[in-house]
C-alpha cells in the first residue's frame, strides 16, 4: 500500500467512510463530533472516535480550528484517512498535536481502489510515521 503520513500519530477504532466531502467548518459539531451539514447524506451521524474515511475536506479553511478544537474536546475522529491530500484538515490536526500534545493521524491513500478496500474493513489499526503508513484490520 502505498501512503503519505500528513500527521503522525498511531490509533486503532471502527471504521466510518463517508460518502461526500464535508466541511469542517459549517458541516461539523465540534461539541458533539456530528454531521450538523442538512445536505450531507450522512447528516447526523457521530464520527467520534471513529477512523474516519473521506476523499477530501470541502471549504474553508476555518475548518482547521474546528478540528483542533474537536480534537481537544475528545470528539474528533480518532484518525482521518484522505484519498487526496488536504491541508486544512492537516493544518487542524498539526495545531491539535501541536497545542494539546493530542494525536489524530492523518493520511492520504492516492490509490481510490485501496481506499475503498481499506474503507470497508470494520477495524482499522494505523500507525502514520514520518518514513511510512501502516494500516491493518485490527482484531
Amino acid at each position: 500500500m502505498s501512503a503519505r503520513s500528513l500527521v503522525h500519530g498511531r490509533v486503532a477504532g471502527p471504521v466510518f467512510r463517508l460518502d461526500d466531502p464535508l466541511s469542517i467548518w459549517g458541516g461539523f459539531d465540534s461539541s458533539n463530533g456530528r454531521v450538523i451539514d442538512r445536505f450531507h447524506p450522512q447528516h447526523g451521524a457521530c464520527l467520534s472516535g471513529a477512523i474516519l474515511f473521506m476523499e477530501r475536506g470541502r471549504g474553508s479553511s476555518s475548518g482547521a480550528s474546528v478540528l483542533a478544537e474537536a480534537i481537544r474536546l475528545g470528539t474528533a475522529p480518532a484518525a482521518i484517512i484522505l484519498l487526496e491530500d488536504d491541508a486544512i484538515i492537516a493544518t487542524g490536526a498539526l495545531v491539535a498535536q501541536m497545542l494539546y500534545s493530542i494525536d489524530c493521524p492523518v493520511a492520504a491513500i492516492g490509490d481510490r481502489t485501496e481506499w475503498l478496500r481499506l474503507s470497508a474493513l470494520p477495524r482499522i489499526d494505523i500507525d502514520a510515521g514520518p518514513v511510512a503508513v501502516r494500516i491493518i484490520e485490527a482484531a
